[in-house]
């Protein structure tokens, strides 16, 4: 017997966070039944989302995925001309480890494997992610500086943690964070009077952008994937 929320996790559906958030809203339902917080599952069960039938996969992917601009993070949105599962037409169900918004490109990491994710987006990890942003004015020491050092954001009542900063040019500098919060650059930028002109997530933890082309995606494999797998803690699927 497995908890429900790891279950789903397990086939590739979401985060358990998120499985939570789907089991309360009463989107799952268990041989016909809705589905309760903290119940066990078995893989003779019907498990269902949102109407369709569900199974934990054997085979875990990951992918790396060059996020052109204009491709939103979701899986559904009638609204959104364009979601990121439609932009990367993979041939399998998968589900995204972090968020980057509409107006920003670069890494995104894509999986079928919902324990990656949840060990990925674990807040207390610290897993690293650098970004390459461009802003409207010259940059200043005093802005390098304040930025590095962590940022009061009054409309999230959080603080940034401290981070790495490196100038790259006039307008342009490299920021390492190791946390995730909502449009948290841009917030910082525009705490100092700056406006991001162009945001490119270039690293994931030990995964790079390097080489991946706008809108493409290559499957992670062998020590790359490996070592990924050992930074979350978690044990090498890929044995």
């Amino acid at each position: 017997m497995t908890r429900l929320n790891k279950y789903l996790a397990e086939c590739g559906i979401c985060s358990r966070r998120n499985a939570d958030k789907l089991i309360d809203q009463g989107r799952v339902r268990v041989n016909g039944q809705k589905a309760v917080s903290g119940m066990q599952v078995c893989d003779n069960d019907i498990i269902e989302v949102n109407g369709k039938k569900v199974k934990a996969v054997s085979v875990k992917v990951v992918l790396a995925y060059n996020k052109p601009v204009g491709v939103v993070c979701t899986e559904k949105d009638r609204h959104a001309e364009k979601t990121i599962v439609r932009a990367v037409k993979y041939p399998m169900r998968l589900t995204y480890a972090g968020r980057l918004d509409k107006e920003s490109d670069g890494l995104m990491i894509m999986t079928n494997d919902g324990e990656l994710i949840q060990h990925m987006m674990k807040g207390a990890n610290c897993h690293e992610k650098e970004y390459v942003v461009k802003v409207d004015k010259e940059l200043t020491d005093e802005f390098l500086s304040g930025m590095s050092q962590g940022v009061y954001l009054k409309e999230l009542d959080r603080t940034t943690r401290s981070c790495k900063l490196e100038r790259v040019g006039k307008y342009t500098f490299k920021i390492i964070l190791t946390q995730g919060l909502n449009r948290q650059i841009r917030r910082m930028c525009e705490k100092f009077g700056y406006k991001v002109k162009s945001l490119t997530r270039i690293r994931v933890m030990n995964i790079e952008l390097a080489g991946l082309k706008s809108g493409e995606y290559r499957e992670l494999k062998g020590d790359e994937l490996s070592r990924l797998y050992r930074l979350c803690g978690m044990p090498d699927k890929t044995k």
